[in-house]
């Protein structure tokens, strides 16, 4: 057969294969899938400034410039630098949709100053009963007695639902908390933000926004005990006291992936935090922040693909990444702005009120031990540095919790107000939770906890 004839036929062939494939009905059934994909609102808000408020991807890229990483799928997602406020690229930044626990950096930014890391409390059954089918559980059992310092690492490790709650009754309540983190979200002016449950449990019309999330992670880094608690890669909890035996501890690992990494995840250099959440209506959500050669960014990532194993993680790493190598290359698409209370701050270039101390509410900082120790799903490496109890990440982590944090008009800024009673108030009883019928963070509970629950068929998400 000539040559000629055969690249005929095989063009034919291809033509005759791809009209198959591009046919009008499975065109069709293509345009009916996207549409079935949510879109992001025609309009949304442009706090921080105008581009934030467009739909799609935002970037000003100077001379020198990487371009953005390729394949980024997430709904939503945010680059920012945590000092100058500076947002350096945003995908529908404010684009409001369900948070997951990422909630959790807004309940512990909340309510951490209220209540005293040496304080005990014996937790009820009451307590526990509205905890949500299929949380992400830490472990916690009625009868026993925790300290503050120990829920605390529930919630940020462990991500668990239980120590929320337990902590929500010590403030005030469940209602009470609800509406503390509401308050404090309007102050930071985290206005995409709406609270349902403090937990981030799946509740109709809870959601936040990439850029909201950004704001209320750089809101916590100011406090010393938060930035200890969201470094914290492993620790020892309080496990079931039996009858004339000591009550023993078992190990449980931070869930954020970038700091202690996974199969398929490396852990980031110049990882410190912050917060990973999963449930069905959220997808995975993550808000990260690193270190590198003295600068400081911050990330938020929103539902990305679920075909993709880890995908926040990764699409996070990518995207700080691309920020450490285009920062002072690019034109901001917008700030993060102050709170309420400020006059000025970081959206106007930095000049706001000298920096202050560090807020915190346990102020427990010990020397670090040299020792160096090998720990983590991936076997990372991290040095065995107790900061008030905890053993944090090696690199960043460890010099994130130890500078001088608080930035140039967020470090005056006075704590969040306790709407709570005081810690040793009397506990209520905690009122069932509100759900969508969704899992929360569906991580299993850390031995000798009960597991989490699958959800729908679905396998307990491990991020």
């Amino acid at each position: 057969m000539p040559v000629l004839k055969k690249i005929a036929l095989t063009i034919t062939s291809a033509a005759l294969l791809s009209g198959f494939v591009l046919s009008p009905a499975v065109a069709a059934d293509k345009d009916k899938s996207d549409d079935k994909q949510p879109k992001p609102p025609s309009t949304m808000s442009s706090l921080g400034g105008e581009q934030l408020g467009k739909a799609g991807t935002q970037v000003n890229l100077g001379a020198g410039a990487p371009v953005l990483p390729k394949k980024l799928s997430g709904r939503s997602w945010i680059v920012a630098d945590a000092e100058s406020g500076d947002v350096l690229a945003a995908h529908n930044a404010h684009w409001r949709l369900p948070p997951a626990s990422t909630l959790k950096m807004l309940f512990a930014d909340t309510v951490l100053p209220a209540l005293q890391p040496t304080q005990t409390h014996t937790v009820s059954e009451s307590e526990l009963a509205g905890v949500g089918e299929g949380s992400s559980l830490v472990g916690i059992k009625e009868d026993h007695t925790y300290t503050v310092h120990d829920l605390w690492l529930g919630v940020f490790l462990r991500s668990g639902n239980d120590a929320v709650h337990v902590l929500s009754e010590m403030y005030g309540g469940l209602p009470q908390t609800v509406a503390a983190m509401q308050k404090h979200a309007e102050e930071l002016q985290a206005l995409d933000t709406v609270v349902v449950s403090p937990d981030g449990y799946d509740a109709p019309r809870q959601v936040s926004s990439a850029y909201d999330l950004t704001l209320i992670a750089r809101s916590g880094m100011q406090k010393k005990d938060f930035r200890e608690y969201a470094a914290t890669a492993s620790a020892d909890f309080p496990g079931e006291k039996k009858k004339g035996k000591k009550r023993e501890s078992f190990e449980i690992q931070n869930t954020n992936r970038l700091i202690t990494g996974d199969i398929g995840v490396d852990p980031y250099q110049g990882i410190a935090g912050v917060k990973n959440g999963y449930t069905t209506h959220a997808g995975n959500t993550f808000t990260g922040v690193a270190e590198r050669n003295g600068k400081v960014l911050l990330v938020t990532v929103m539902n990305p693909s679920a075909e993709e194993s880890h995908a926040v993680y990764k699409e996070a790493a990518h995207l700080l990444d691309w920020g450490f190598s285009a920062s002072g290359k690019v034109t901001p698409v917008g700030q993060l702005v102050p709170p309420k209370s400020l006059d000025t701050g970081i959206s106007t270039g930095g000049k706001g009120a000298a920096p202050a101390a560090d807020q915190g509410t346990g102020g427990q900082a010990k020397a670090a031990h040299a020792s160096a120790a090998s720990k983590g799903s991936s076997g990372v490496g991290v040095a065995l540095a107790i900061i008030g109890g905890l053993l944090v990440v090696v690199a960043a982590g460890v010099f994130l919790v130890n500078r001088r944090w608080p930035v140039p008009g967020l470090g005056s800024r006075p704590a969040p107000e306790a709407d709570g009673p005081e810690a040793d108030a009397p506990e209520a009883d905690a009122p069932e939770a509100k759900d969508s019928g969704a899992t929360a963070d569906a991580v299993p509970a850390a031995e000798p906890a009960a597991p989490a629950a699958e959800d729908a068929g679905k396998p307990a998400d491990k991020s």
